[in-house]
């Protein structure tokens, strides 16, 4: 990750982060470049499922970093940890089976 010292951390616009009210202080998530926005993204997630942080917020910093990464989120997965590794979980229908009766 590159590094940011306290001094390039408060000489960043206030653009570059996910809270600016909260800038340069703790919890307003930096995003000035593509390894910020994915760490960004992590933290959130965990303060999320933590319960530390509300859903509306984590989504901002998504959508915040999603800007910084190209990238664009559609549909959101729901995400939970095994062994530290995050794992995907798809939705998928269920199908109802019931027994004929002859």
């Amino acid at each position: 990750m590159s590094k940011l010292t306290s001094k390039q951390r408060e000489s960043l616009p206030k653009s570059d982060f996910v809270f600016p009210e909260k800038a340069p202080g703790h919890g307003s998530y930096p995003i000035n470049d593509k390894t910020h926005a994915r760490v960004a993204k992590s933290y959130a997630s965990k303060e999320e499922h933590a319960g530390k942080m509300s859903k509306a917020a984590e989504e901002k910093v998504d959508r915040k970093a999603d800007k910084e990464l190209g990238e664009h989120t559609h549909v959101k997965s729901h995400k939970r940890t095994v062994s530290k590794k995050t794992v995907t979980v798809k939705a998928h229908k269920r199908r109802r089976h019931t027994k004929h009766k002859n």
